[in-house]
């Protein structure tokens, strides 16, 4: 990898520590907040947040036990999710109509560090961090946001890992085995000491895939592992100043059997979790290494400051079939695999390219908070480094009347892609809430100045000699003012409403270099009392231009991999409404009911002609891709002292698979559905648990997308088996 700038852990390091003054054989000391880390707190409490805001707590992750992260947004609205492998190894993500694909139109942080393995220079995440880890998940949209970036239309996920118990030791074993070969291993333990903690986790995850390769048949699952480890030191209650520092270190690798070959619609009819042949080499690997130093100092009641430092490294190669007969998927290779499969050629020829690439991404980070008077102020800076290096080649292979690929010529590294995308960001941000009895104006500004490079050997210069054979370098900036306010009318019930310009920087891929901005309005309701809760909130986005970047996860033509495309104008309207209420509450037997509903209205506001193939020729009007105009979720659940059942149904409406309008075309419809998961826990004693969930209880069959015009399946019904101990 083309390495970036120095920026030497120890630096930073000396940076966060400066003042630090450890003594030892002190008194016990309380763990430092984690508040530096999360977005809701004791300084931002997620009823009184002047926007949309959802907290997925510890205990509501345990119900279902998800390691899907898309399973577990389904509840919060106003979060769109796209299925794909049905595992969730690589989720697509939006939020009031970003869109989803590879999550890269919202920001997505790990204990408050951007996760994307390039938020700038490559935003498209094929990484994203193992939910069925997390301790809890937060989820922001609306002005709020505006000490999130690098993306603020959308809204930001929060995701928090294990945290070091308080206790002086605990811990968890959780064992699972389903269907299709799936098993899980979770386990985690740690402690706290009089100034030391510490706490580490595996998680292990794997299967044996719900889709059947033709004739050869062969393993389309995968195997996923991830370790963390966290060590912190407080200082004693002597000391000037209070502080914290702690060392995170995580590690994760996967290997996941997965294509981007899905079915004609014909073979989706009559078998649709079958595989062709010719998609039997498809594998990707992965690997993500993280470390993260926190530190936060108190200087008083009223002033503290929190920095981190941060290093991610991820390497993933996709080996996936590229060309089928010497024919593109987007063309028709596709056809060319079913048409082998059904018997009607007797050889075929395929290239499977390794899609190589090498990511790096680090900063430094830091919040002042200073409490003065009716003032909660908080300033932030951000320094960041990230890059995409693409070293790509392909293979061929010939396949024989039994299925069997025999590779006939290797490709050499570096002549298919060769070429490093890079960005260099400084983001500022200053954040005033203005608290005036029952009335809270928060106001902020965000400021983003960002620098990218695109340099690109050509394919004949694998060794990279010598200058580029084309170097593109873009340089904007952008200032983003944001004003929200809430009312407490009464202890039950809080009105609210923001405004905010919106943001998200261009890729090196951009050819006009022109960022994403937009304006965004929301107001709405927010009502709670006893055991009931209900937040109704109405939004609009208002886009001056929007971005489409190009993937293969969309069906992109390898030719256009990376590109990101202008829209112009686009205009997003919607509603989001959630209820939820726990009947009975004070009984021996409980009845907890939640519903999650969103609106949405997006249609682009100008017409244009694009090379980006999902929006082709658009008109004035015409309505955007992979966005549900309503989506609903419910889940109803019965629970004593010993045991727990809860269902859970989510409705997805139809969505077109390119930009239209009226009726939706046969072939570029992801049909509407609705899913239903099931939970049963039996609380052993008080440590112990025996759990079945059921994925898809109803087993209906259903499509996730139409990559390359072909069509793919969701996860057919899946029953797990566990047990878990606590201790």
């Amino acid at each position: 990898m083309t390495q970036l700038s120095p920026m030497r852990l120890s630096l930073l390091a000396c940076a966060l520590t400066t003042a630090f003054n450890a003594q030892a054989n002190s008194p016990t000391q309380a763990p430092a907040k984690i508040e530096q880390i999360s977005i809701f707190g004791s300084k931002n409490p997620l009823d009184t947040t002047p926007g949309s805001a959802h907290q997925i707590t510890e205990a509501e992750l345990e119900t279902f036990k998800y390691s899907d992260i898309m399973r577990t947004l389904a509840s919060v609205p106003g979060v769109y999710i796209q299925e794909e492998d049905g595992y969730g190894l690589r989720p697509n993500i939006g939020m009031r109509g970003t869109g989803q694909n590879r999550s890269e139109k919202i920001t997505v942080m790990e204990d408050g560090v951007l996760a994307a393995p390039a938020p700038y220079a490559s935003p498209a995440a094929y990484y994203f961090p193992t939910s069925g880890r997390m301790q809890s998940v937060e989820i922001l949209k609306g002005s709020s946001t505006v000490k999130y970036g690098p993306r603020t239309t959308g809204g930001v996920i929060n995701m928090l890992s294990r945290q070091i118990p308080q206790e002086a030791l605990a811990g968890k074993i959780d064992l699972a085995l389903g269907q299709d070969g799936f098993g899980k291993l979770h386990t985690y333990a740690g402690g706290q000491g009089e100034r030391i903690g510490a706490v580490a986790e595996i998680y292990r995850y794997q299967a044996d895939g719900f889709r059947e390769i033709n004739t050869v048949g062969g393993d389309t699952g995968f195997t996923k592992n991830d370790a963390l480890a966290k060590v912190r030191v407080n200082t004693d209650s002597t000391a000037a100043y209070q502080q914290s520092l702690e060392l995170k270190l995580k590690f994760a690798d996967e290997t996941s059997n997965e294509t981007y070959m899905g079915l004609t619609n014909a073979d989706y009819q009559a078998s649709p979790y079958h595989r062709y042949s010719a998609s039997q080499k498809d594998q990707m690997t992965t690997e993500h290494k993280q470390v993260q130093l926190n530190h936060i100092i108190d200087f008083s009641d009223t002033l503290s400051l929190s920095s981190i430092g941060y290093y991610n490294d991820f390497h993933r190669n996709w080996y996936k079939a590229d060309k089928v007969g010497d024919e593109s998927l987007s063309g028709k290779g596709i056809q060319n695999a079913a048409d082998f499969d059904a018997g009607l050629l007797s050889e075929l020829e395929v290239n499977v390219k390794a899609n190589n690439r090498s990511y790096l991404a680090q900063g430094i980070q830091t919040e002042l908070n200073w409490l003065l008077g009716d003032h909660d102020l908080a300033f932030g800076l951000r320094y960041h480094e990230d890059e995409m290096d693409r070293y790509q080649w392909a293979d061929s292979y010939a396949m024989d009347a039994n299925s069997v690929m025999l590779r006939t010529k290797s490709g050499v590294p570096g002549t298919d892609s060769n070429r490093v995308d890079s960005a260099t960001a400084f983001a500022a941000y200053v954040q005033d809430k203005i608290s005036l009895d029952a009335l809270t104006i928060t106001a902020g500004m965000r400021w983003e100045d960002v620098e990218t490079q695109r340099r690109d050997w050509g394919k004949k210069n694998p060794g990279r000699e010598g200058h580029p054979d084309k170097q593109v370098e873009s340089q904007f900036n952008a200032l983003l003012p944001s004003l929200s306010a809430t009312y407490q009318i009464n202890e039950q019930v809080l009105i609210l409403g923001g405004v905010q310009k919106g943001f998200s920087p261009a890729a090196p891929g951009n050819a006009k270099g022109q960022e994403e901005q937009s304006w965004n309005y929301e107001a709405g309701v927010r009502y709670h009392q006893d055991a009931f809760n209900a937040e109704l909130i109405g939004f609009y986005s208002d886009y001056s231009n929007m971005h489409g970047n190009c993937t293969a996860a969309q069906g992109c033509d390898d030719t256009k991999l990376d590109n990101q495309y202008n829209a112009g104008e686009v205009e997003v309207k919607g509603l989001e409404l959630s209820l939820a209420h726990e009947f009975n509450r004070s009984g021996a037997m409980s009845f907890p009911v939640k519903l999650a509903y969103t609106y949405t209205d997006a249609e682009f506001g100008n017409s244009f002609e694009s090379e980006f193939e999902t929006w082709d020729k658009v008109e004035a009007g015409y309505k955007l891709t992979y966005l549900p105009e309503n989506q609903l979720y419910i889940s109803a659940g019965v629970q004593s002292q010993n045991w727990q059942v809860t269902v859970a149904a989510r409705y997805t409406d139809e969505m077109r698979t390119k930009a239209g309008a009226g009726a939706i075309p046969a072939d570029e419809v992801i049909e509407a559905k609705t899913l239903v998961d099931l939970s049963a826990r039996y609380f052993v004693t008080h440590s112990q648990e025996v759990y079945l969930t059921v994925d898809n209880l109803l087993d209906e069959t259903y499509m996730t997308t139409r990559v390359h015009g072909s069509i793919f399946a969701g996860k057919p019904q899946t029953v797990t088996l566990g047990y878990s101990y606590k201790f």
